[in-house]
């Protein structure tokens, strides 16, 4: 599981690519926060179009990243996510609280 970011003009956008799964999560949610409290962006975009295959440790992420966000008054949304990693975000119904792009 691979994690960069690129951050610009108060917008930070992290790219997964590979697979995510619960022997990941742990790491990726620790750079993750380390990142977004590094840059204290406005808004942060989770690019999921590298990334091949998630379970549900995949929607712990992006649940603790838009609750990070939310502290600091920030916004968090998903773009890109292929069709695995899209169907256990329509699964688990978690788009209804964030943006799915």
């Amino acid at each position: 599981m691979k994690v960069t970011s690129s951050y610009q003009d108060g917008k930070l956008t992290l790219y997964l690519q590979g697979e995510l799964d619960h022997h990941e999560a742990a790491a990726v949610l620790r750079r993750v926060s380390r990142t977004v409290d590094d840059y204290l962006p406005r808004d942060c975009v989770v690019d999921m179009g590298g990334l091949t295959f998630m379970d549900s440790s995949g929607i712990a992420l992006i649940l603790k990243i838009s609750r990070l966000m939310g502290e600091t008054g920030g916004r968090a949304w998903v773009e890109n996510a292929r069709n695995q990693p899209l169907k256990v975000i329509d699964a688990s119904g978690i788009d209804r609280m964030i943006k799915v792009v």
